[in-house]
């Protein structure tokens, strides 16, 4: 099955404690780029989201952000060791008054003081982590939906343009049959013009005429890219996204084409040939975004 390295979804579960909210955003990567943003009260938990990540996304430059939206804001506000706090402003009071300075911003600066304010967040419990990843879980299955659909509109582009290069194999086909007899009227134009027609030894130029268009032969070429298409369009209806090996493939149709064009020794081939290469760039820029 063909799927886009493109995607998006959006997960929430809500529970007595919050609501959990998961967003999954992915562009086109060679591996897998993971770029994870929780909050802290679940960080000890990022390894094995990461775990999580790394068997459901495959590649892709993905980001993935999580929120928690807690029903009691309070219960995680930082806390005020508030003896603490009255013990250093009064140390501070005193201080400034027994040198003679300004009393000022000494409340500011109590503040500051090591341990007046925890800013320590509990670690989240399991049923916490159990709603996360429930979140997590629908918006993976949100994603790959996304993917996809942006899949079978990208196999359906892939598949017409590879369709394109056969249908084109067949013009290159037909162009051919007068391919032989302009080549051999070209060397005798230019034999007669050169050593004259009475001077052309007929067996010499039938055995060169056969040398010249058996290097210009482009059979090979034709049933090799004829393979090479058929078994692309066969690999789009496999089962696996398989983004990697329809690279590979066509990369061999492009050596065939480039053959082709370079073998052909004839402008309406090579015409055809140029429609076959940017049908196959076409092919090439979508592949960048399949898995």
């Amino acid at each position: 099955m063909i799927k886009s390295m493109t995607g998006f979804g959006l997960g929430t579960k809500e529970s007595a404690k919050a609501k959990y909210t998961v967003e999954i955003k992915s562009l086109n990567s060679k591996y897998l780029e993971l770029n994870l943003k929780l909050p802290k009260t679940f960080s000890e938990k990022e390894l094995r989201l990461r775990n999580e990540c790394t068997k459901h996304l495959e590649r892709g430059k993905v980001n993935i952000t999580i929120n928690v939206d807690y029903t009691n804001p309070a219960s995680r506000a930082a806390k005020i060791d508030t003896g603490l706090f009255k013990n250093y402003y009064s140390q501070l009071k005193n201080i400034a008054e027994e040198l003679g300075d300004e009393v000022k911003n000494v409340f500011e600066l109590a503040l500051t003081l090591p341990d007046v304010i925890d800013y320590a967040e509990d670690a989240a419990d399991d049923e916490e982590w159990q709603d996360l990843l429930e979140a997590f879980y629908l918006a993976v299955h949100k994603f790959q939906d996304f993917r996809n659909d942006e899949g079978l509109v990208l196999k359906d582009d892939l598949f017409k343009r590879a369709e394109t290069i056969l249908s084109l194999l067949k013009v290159v086909e037909s162009q051919e049959t007068a391919r032989v007899p302009m080549i051999r009227e070209r060397i005798n134009r230019y034999l007669e013009e050169t050593v004259g027609a009475e001077n052309i030894d007929k067996n010499r130029f039938e055995q060169e005429l056969i040398y010249y268009i058996d290097k210009l032969d482009i059979t090979e070429e034709k049933v090799r890219l004829r393979s090479h298409c058929e078994y692309f369009l066969k690999i789009l209806d496999a089962e696996d996204a398989n983004g990697k090996k329809l690279g590979f493939i066509s990369q061999e149709m492009g050596r065939e084409i480039n053959t082709l064009g370079s073998k052909a020794n004839h402008a309406q081939i090579q015409q055809t040939v140029v429609q076959m290469k940017e049908e196959l760039e076409k092919i090439k820029e979508q592949l960048l975004n399949i898995l």
